[in-house]
Parts: C-alpha cells; structure tokens; sequence
C-alpha cells in the first residue's frame, strides 16, 4: 500500500490544487490549454470537475481506511482508480480527435491513464501490487 498511497496522495491533492488554481485563473498564459478561452472547450474542461472530486474523495478516503484498518478500503482504492483510467482516457481520447499534441497536457493524462494499471490487478485478485490484507473484526 505505500507505493499505492504515494500515487493517491500525489494525484489527489494535485486535482485539488489544479482545481484550486484553475479557479483562481492563476494557470501562466503559455501553460493553457489551445483554445482555453473558447467556451466550449472551457465547459469541456470544468466538466472534469466532478470526476476529478470523486478521485480524490474515493482516494484519500481509502487512504484513511486503510490506516485505521477499515477493509472498505480497498474497494474505494479500486473505485478511485478505475475513475482516474477514464479520467486521463477522457482526455487523450479528446486531444487525439482534435489533433491536439501538447506534451503539457499530454503527459499529465498519460500518467492518469497509466499508473492504475498497476495497481488495479492486484486489488482485484487481492494480492500482488498492493500489500495490506488484514482482518477486521
């Protein structure tokens, strides 16, 4: 689970501070999406909004599962990571029909597409990758 809760904790609260500052429109000219001001592709991207909160609620709370040693974490840890897949799926899927090729946005979706990938077998067979059986009582 160390390995596991470094990827929540890292992608988690970076949803929530890109949210944060996306809000606050603290993101640089140079790093913004193309066509940022167009009002569609500004819908498109605040549509993320809701995905992206229930990531990080189902991460962070499994996270906190887990150290209590409360079981529903696993489930939680699956739910969050099969949300963050079609995440970053959304997005590369959304890029690649514009034609849109920008590495800035391009990398961050990749690593939301890929990392579960690793983890998500091992929840569901319940071994492997992520350690931290335990009973409850």
């Amino acid at each position: 689970m160390r390995a596991l809760k470094t990827f929540f904790l890292v992608t988690d609260l970076g949803f929530i501070a890109y949210w944060i500052i996306t809000a606050l429109h603290l993101i640089p000219g140079e790093f913004l999406f193309h066509d940022y001001h167009n009002s569609l592709a500004v819908a498109w991207n605040w549509s993320f909004l809701p995905l992206d909160l229930a990531i990080s609620a189902t991460g962070l709370t499994s996270v906190i599962c887990y150290q209590c040693r409360i079981h529903h974490w696993r489930s939680l840890a699956l739910v969050s990571l099969v949300l963050t897949f079609c995440s970053g799926l959304q997005a590369l899927a959304f890029w690649s029909i514009r034609g849109d090729f920008d590495l800035v946005w391009w990398l961050p979706n990749a690593f939301l597409l890929l990392y579960p990938l690793f983890f998500i077998p091992g929840l569901v067979l319940g071994s492997g990758r992520v350690s931290g059986s335990f009973k409850t009582q």
